[in-house]
């Protein structure tokens, strides 16, 4: 696989990119995409770090795996392309905001306009097969987005890390809680929404923090 990572993160992660494990990721990832069918594209599987420059992360979500459904995944966690119906845990997202911030139901899934001002939507696996959810897991991936979470946390402060269901949650044991703010919750998705993420205010709270260390709150509209 031809490494596209995005220069300013590359300049960080090119000591984890000679790793034995990130090669054998690679080659695997590469065997994949010739002989299957796999999201996202592979020039949109680093996306979340094209979006997002590390110097410009206020705000980390972390989602489990690409969808795997056609024309969906586009290298942004919870994200959609443009035209594509809204996956159920998104539309739950949606209804939080309208529900804490008042933020309008909008016309598109795509949330490019969170990434570019300074939310990483970062995926821990990167890659899936079509119809396979899962099976780019315990490949590699999860060991690089870790390294790209534990530097956040050593080369940042004040960093809002929204961290939703177990999954994600599980990975604040790479997040120094004295420098950052970490909210967690119930997941999104439809299984869960009930139980926690609908009403939890992750939106508005990261906003007011944001305000109160002197940085631009996020639009999610």
């Amino acid at each position: 696989m031809a490494i596209h990572i995005p220069t300013l993160w590359h300049e960080r992660l090119k000591e984890e990119t000679t790793q034995p494990y990130f090669l054998a990721l690679a080659e695997f990832v590469e065997r994949e995409y010739a002989s299957t069918k796999c999201y996202p594209a592979k020039s949109e599987i680093f996306n979340a770090l094209e979006w997002c420059a590390p110097d410009e992360v206020k705000v980390v979500i972390i989602g489990q795996d690409p969808y795997h459904g056609p024309g969906q995944a586009h290298g942004l966690c919870f994200s959609v392309n443009d035209g594509v119906k809204l996956p159920p845990s998104l539309v739950n997202i949606f209804k939080e905001l309208h529900r804490s911030l008042d933020v309008p139901p909008p016309i598109t899934g795509n949330l490019e306009r969170w990434a570019k001002q300074g939310v990483l939507l970062l995926n821990a696996v990167m890659t899936v097969r079509a119809g396979n959810a899962g099976s780019h897991r315990k490949k590699g991936w999860e060991r690089f987005t870790d390294k790209i979470i534990q530097q956040i946390s050593e080369q940042h402060s004040s960093v809002v890390f929204l961290l939703w269901g177990d999954y994600a949650i599980a990975k604040a044991q790479l997040i120094d809680a004295d420098k950052h703010y970490v909210l967690t919750s119930p997941h999104p998705s439809p299984l869960s929404a009930y139980r926690g993420f609908i009403g939890n205010d992750h939106f508005s709270k990261c906003n007011l923090f944001l305000e109160r260390v002197g940085k631009t709150p996020i639009n999610w509209e």
